[in-house]
């Protein structure tokens, strides 16, 4: 029987275990910037089977939170060196999640105090994190109204994602990428019937409106080989204002799309991001969903997160319901989280005061298990 602690291949990566870390925002890179601090938090969570960085901007337009890290300069590539140098010398395995957040933002944080961006110009009903630079004042503000791409720019955000990757890979030293098609952010804004009402190439029929998605996996597959490649995605979530009339059909349209490229993994969150796993207004199969992945040839990794504790993980695992399983605010509070996971050990409580912005306080001072 296949068990949570037993190595997996996903892709061209071999995994020691079937834990991986999360994407967790946490806004402690200064202007785009990684820092010392964050080599000691990855670093200190290395023994996950995979670690999967922070959400990090493709580019400067995609940036949507005050203080999260970049992949589009060259001292965001340095910086992001020396973290994934920290976790190689833990014998750790990372790789960065390439997040363009479209319509997710706010002028403060956006070049020259532009609008946003997103398939239309409707803002979403949401609230970014923003720091007045003057007064230091920090917290959460409703986003600001986009503007609407035109069909021109496209190509563009496709090449951010396929030269972000790059980077990612080639300079900063990651053993691959997660492209975040996921929460309601830019790739997911294209995708959903609530937030796209295009009538160009990239709208109306849900094969429109999967194209930029499926453009950008392709192209980060070309860019770097598709065994270092993920995605996440999140079918039925309400994050940042996100909904979809046919959820069930769309997502497995996507993933059958998605098969033949050869990914390393599909990461699926399940229900509310951080929330309920189950949305009854909003039913899902998600056993379905992986069928239509495999009977159209998928072969990655299958990895689910959202709400799991260590007897959901390991059932899912033996079940062969998934073949990984991701956790988020559990590593917040707890570094040796795979230890004591195996070891059926108590969790440290998270401080959720601190999970954005700040020092070490709340992020680098959990201790592990005596």
């Amino acid at each position: 029987m296949t068990s949570l602690f037993d190595p997996i291949t996903a892709g061209s990566m071999t995994l020691p275990n079937r834990i991986a870390m999360a994407p967790l925002t946490r806004n402690r890179a200064p202007n785009a910037v990684p820092t010392a601090l964050m080599s000691t938090y990855y670093a200190q969570r290395a023994t996950a089977g995979l670690l999967i960085s922070e959400g990090t901007a493709v580019s400067a337009q995609g940036q949507g939170y005050a203080d999260v890290p970049g992949l589009y300069a060259e001292q965001q590539l340095k910086a992001w060196k020396q973290v994934t140098d920290a976790v190689h010398r833990q014998d750790g395995r990372i790789v960065t999640q390439l997040w363009h957040v479209g319509r997710v933002s706010h002028t403060l944080v956006q070049p020259d105090n532009q609008a946003p961006v997103g398939p239309t110009d409707v803002a979403a009903k949401s609230k970014t994190y923003v720091i007045n630079r003057e007064t230091g004042e920090a917290g959460f503000v409703p986003t600001s109204v986009p503007r609407a791409l035109r069909q021109q720019e496209l190509p563009g955000i496709v090449r951010s994602f396929a030269q972000a990757a790059l980077a990612a890979v080639e300079s900063a030293g990651f053993d691959g990428v997660e492209l975040h098609g996921a929460n309601g952010y830019l790739l997911d804004q294209f995708l959903r019937s609530s937030t796209n009402s295009r009538t160009d190439d990239y709208g109306g029929s849900m094969e429109n409106r999967a194209r930029l998605m499926l453009e950008c996996t392709r192209a980060v597959a070309d860019a770097i080989g598709s065994g270092k490649v993920g995605i996440r995605i999140s079918p039925v979530t309400p994050a940042n204002d996100i909904d979809d009339a046919h959820p069930q059909a769309l997502f497995e349209y996507l993933v059958r799309q998605l098969a033949p490229l050869g990914l390393a993994y599909i990461h699926v969150i399940e229900g509310a991001t951080g929330g309920p796993r189950v949305i009854d207004e909003r039913p899902f199969d998600y056993s379905a969903l992986k069928a239509a992945y495999r009977d159209a040839g998928g072969q990655g990794a299958w990895m689910v997160n959202n709400g799991y504790d260590r007897q959901l993980a390991m059932q899912a695992v033996e079940s062969g319901y998934a073949d990984m399983v991701a956790f988020g605010k559990a590593y917040i509070a707890n570094p040796d989280l795979v230890h004591r996971l195996r070891a059926n050990l108590p969790l440290n409580a998270w401080n959720s005061s601190r999970f954005y912005g700040g020092g070490a306080d709340g992020y680098t001072d959990y201790p592990a298990a005596a």
